[in-house]
């Protein structure tokens, strides 16, 4: 229990509490008698409590304050409060303020003039703050209760509703619509737990990534060791903690201040070799602290509140730039050997043979023709010549561009399927503008027409969910005329609509409709047709990482551009790909490109185990990250060596080597950090070595360690021994 001075709050609930600085900040909540149900009342007063002294005051200051309210939300960002929406005792609030936590004596509240999505009037919701932007998820708002996550600029003052169109059916989809959770935000990801979804208390844990606006179900590791990422497991707190009596459980609200000393909470014993899940509870309060969450109390089943605290241990790794890496190279087209002419006006569109017959079999096929044509009109123009090392393999570099004529598609829809190869996803036009549903129509006939199903969902879903009462009639006549029967079915569904059918034939567009579709839409109407649910699993294609993962294992060969020479063995590899992953390539590619298509493969002065190399292409060609230890150590320095676009694979490397470094292989990650300046990993090493001295003083690499790294070696021993220690070797010398 908290020291504290001056007048506290009233006992209160729902109200929120936020940290800046040294201080707590409470603004609001619910005063009363709550078993009595009697002099209940919302309140908008601040109060400050200082950690230091333990002393609380109430914020008192001149103009305009927000409505008493209770159930909302709060955060600090530059230096102010937040507060949105909640409930007043009468209705739910949308409504937002803010006001300056620097000086008490100059501030004053302000209402904020938000534009934009707003969402909804809610309260009992949480919100949190990643890459300067306030997110706000789900929470209690009657009828309009969802499952939507809306992001507010903090300098423009503008909410937007975060699409989940996007999201291809069969990948995770958001957590279901609920109230009573908490979501905190750490790294570049938004975390959601609990709280009562349709009368279930759910207590999985929900990961948004604000970079790919992307959601998944984290599965915390099975193993309960504090270095392992993600790990879920209970706390216990060595003072007295903050739970009360049964009788009073739920009857009793408290004005007191509890603290828990984050350096010595302890996990329970005995300590159990599976991760502990928290149970599904609402009401919660979670935090973070340094790279951990802590969660606290909250209701549990059949209304018993919970005392417990748990703590989910985060991973953090730099994210994987895969898809960025390609994009890239799709927006520059930097080593394009191939250019397709498309449609009857020939308009002309460079792209990659490795990225492009990795990803689509049709296209493939018309690449394949392209160079067979090209080869029998002149012999000279393709360069197919044997490596004279690799045996079989032929190495094939087109001059100039390969012409691919596509008389199926035309440019601009086109440009959209080619960044889908290339990203996995595609730029959404703005929903509803008609022009835009129309070219995502283009872009749908020609994912069947190529066969690409991921694709064909991905347009599919995003078309669905632009339909509306203004462009329904638009849509559909153009999917009859593209004989798209599914887009036209749901077109068609959408019009018959008890709700929507008066608006819709009333609409100049209808009497422009072509007599065919409305005989359908009139006999739609009279005779709905009966719904058919198939069993059959929905086709969702190939990802960009199973396609390049096939393409590195032998699906590519017939494309090979270039040889890689390791300890003077060939490996066939794919320039474009190189090069839009490894910024050392790149420069190669583009100033000194060997006279005969090999490059020699070496990390700094050392040259990888085949087995490494093998990791490092994986890693390269779709993103894989898991691979040996002995991998990893020659792997370390790559990352830096090769120039990828960040540090990720070093990351995974540096946790890898700590989790299995040995005293065998101690002295060689010792060496590697060294060469790489990787100071933590350089001081796990000396510690391993420290306090197994007695087994690394026999290894026979230890002769063979540099002078710094020796002194290194006896300054950390030096260090470790105490004082008695050194009084006895004095003595025994």
């Amino acid at each position: 229990r908290a020291f504290t001075t001056g007048t506290p709050p009233a006992p209160r609930y729902h109200h929120s509490a936020v940290v800046y600085g040294s201080s707590m900040f409470v603004f609001g909540g619910y005063t009363g008698d709550i078993y009595s149900n009697s002099n209940l009342k919302n309140k908008n007063d601040l109060f400050e409590y200082k950690f230091a002294t333990g002393q609380w005051t109430e914020w008192k200051t001149e103009g305009r304050l927000p409505v008493a309210r209770s159930a909302h939300g709060a955060t600090v960002y530059s230096d102010k409060l937040w507060i949105f929406a909640g409930y007043d005792g009468n209705a739910r609030l949308n409504d937002m303020w803010t006001i300056g936590l620097q000086d008490r004596e100059l501030t004053c509240w302000e209402e904020i003039e938000q534009s934009g999505e707003i969402p909804p009037s809610c309260c009992n919701f949480p919100v949190a703050v990643c890459k300067d932007k306030m997110f706000v998820f789900s929470g209690q708002s009657g009828a309009k209760i969802t499952n939507n996550l809306f992001q507010f600029e903090f300098k423009e003052k503008i909410w937007t509703r975060i699409p989940t169109e996007h999201l291809l059916r069969g990948s995770p989809p958001p957590p279901q619509r609920r109230y009573g959770h908490t979501m905190v935000a750490f790294d570049r990801h938004l975390y959601v737990f609990g709280g009562a979804a349709d009368n279930t208390l759910p207590n999985e844990l929900h990961c948004y990534d604000v970079d790919s606006q992307t959601w998944e179900v984290i599965q915390p590791s099975p193993d309960s060791e504090v270095s392992h990422p993600e790990v879920a497991e209970r706390v216990s707190a060595p003072e007295e903690a903050p739970s009360l009596p049964s009788e009073e459980r739920g009857l009793k609200k408290s004005r007191d201040v509890f603290g828990l000393d984050f350096g010595i909470t302890a996990v329970k014993q005995p300590p159990t070799t599976d991760s502990e899940l928290p149970s599904g509870r609402l009401f919660h309060a979670a935090a973070v602290i340094s790279d951990a969450m802590y969660i606290f109390g909250g209701t549990v089943d059949n209304n018993i509140r919970s005392g417990e605290m748990y703590r989910f241990q985060f991973s953090c790794y730099p994210k994987c730039t895969l898809h960025e890496d390609y994009g890239r190279l799709w927006e520059n087209r930097q080593f394009s050997d191939l250019e397709f002419v498309l449609g009857e006006k020939e308009e002309r569109v460079r792209g990659h043979t490795a990225i492009v017959t990795a990803r689509c079999k049709w296209l493939k096929k018309k690449i394949m023709q392209a160079r067979e044509r090209l080869k029998q009109a002149n012999e000279g123009h393709a360069v197919c010549q044997k490596d004279g090392i690799g045996g079989n393999v032929k190495l094939c570099r087109l001059q100039p561009l390969l012409e691919v004529p596509i008389r199926e598609a035309e440019a601009q829809p086109f440009e959209v399927l080619m960044q889908f190869l290339y990203t996995d996803k595609i730029k959404y036009p703005r929903k509803g503008h008609v022009q835009d549903v129309l070219l995502i129509m283009d872009v749908y006939k020609l994912a069947l027409n190529f066969k690409l199903s991921r694709l064909e969902q991905l347009c599919l879903q995003y078309i669905e969910a632009s339909v509306d009462l203004q462009n329904v009639l638009v849509v559909c006549e153009n999917a009859n005329k593209l004989q798209l029967d599914q887009l036209k079915e749901h077109c068609l569904n959408f019009v018959v609509k008890e709700s929507h059918f008066n608006q819709v034939i009333m609409m100049k567009e209808f009497e422009h409709l072509s007599s065919s579709l409305i005989v359908e839409i009139v006999r739609r109407k009279q005779q709905p047709p009966v719904r058919m649910h198939s069993d059959q699993p929905l086709d969702i294609g190939t990802s960009l990482i199973q396609d390049m993962k096939a393409y590195l294992e032998g699906a590519g060969i017939e494309f090979c551009d270039i040889i890689l020479l390791l300890d003077g063995h060939p490996r066939p590899a794919h320039k474009a790909i190189l090069a839009a992953r490894s910024s050392y390539f790149e420069a190669m590619f583009r100033s000194f490109m060997p006279e005969d298509g090999q490059v020699n493969i070496s990390i700094g002065e050392m040259v990888p185990s085949k087995q490494a190399f093998e990791s490092m292409l994986r890693y390269i060609y779709y993103g894989e990250v898991n691979m040996p230890p002995e991998d990893s150590l020659y792997l370390f320095a790559a990352p830096y060596y090769y120039g990828f676009s960040n540090n990720r694979l070093q990351a995974y490397c540096k946790q890898n080597l700590e989790m299995n470094v040995t005293v065998e292989n101690v002295l060689q990650i010792l060496e590697a950090a060294d060469k790489t300046q990787a100071l933590d990993m350089k001081r796990h090493c000396l510690h391993i070595i420290v306090h197994q001295f007695t087994k690394v003083s026999k290894l026979p690499n230890l002769r063979s360690l540099s002078q710094p790294l020796l002194l290194d070696i006896i300054e950390s021993l030096a260090n470790h021994i105490s004082d008695k220690q050194c009084a006895e070797l004095g003595s025994d010398i």
